[in-house]
């Protein structure tokens, strides 16, 4: 899913910055609840979703994460934590997590800025967009074991399909 981005130039500016300039690119609500801290209510496909993006000084990092608008409720949490083992078997880069005390789901990465590094707006377009892409194409097979009572393979295997051709 390509993005829309206004340029920003300053090489010295923290780079929720350039999270903030994305999000207004592409419309998206935007709230800073810190100078370290923004949250963004995004769709992602089906997928409504809570991001949290942080500067974290302590690890020179900046970290996404990407919450479902959903709740697993616990009958389904065995299924959904197999699930989440399955999906981060397959990820290159972040993890799922599932907080089973709170029946959340959530995406979570981070861009590693250690020695003084500044981030690029590429780089923080790049670390949403993978969170984005992540989350719309695991949504389905989430909902798959949560309000179908599938099983983690069958959800996965009904969502992971690659279709050839065009319609």
């Amino acid at each position: 899913m390509p993005l829309a981005y206004r340029r920003f130039n300053d090489e010295s500016a923290n780079p929720l910055e350039h999270v903030e300039l994305l999000a207004a690119s592409n419309d998206w609500p935007l709230a800073r609840t810190g100078e370290d801290e923004a949250q963004i209510a995004i769709r992602a496909g089906d997928a409504g979703l809570q991001l949290t993006v942080s500067w974290r000084e302590d690890t020179e990092s900046l970290h996404v994460a990407a919450m479902f608008e959903l709740k697993v409720p616990a009958a389904r949490a065995r299924e959904t934590e197999r699930l989440v083992r399955l999906v981060n078997e397959r990820l290159l880069m972040g993890h799922f997590d599932f907080w089973r005390n709170d029946g959340i789901v959530l995406y979570r990465d981070s861009l590693l800025l250690t020695g003084g590094a500044r981030a690029s707006e590429a780089q923080c377009e790049s670390l949403i967009a993978l969170a984005l892409r992540a989350c719309q194409r695991h949504y389905p097979a989430f909902q798959f074991v949560i309000w179908a009572g599938k099983s983690a393979e069958e959800a996965l295997q009904a969502c992971l399909f690659e279709t050839a051709g065009e319609a």
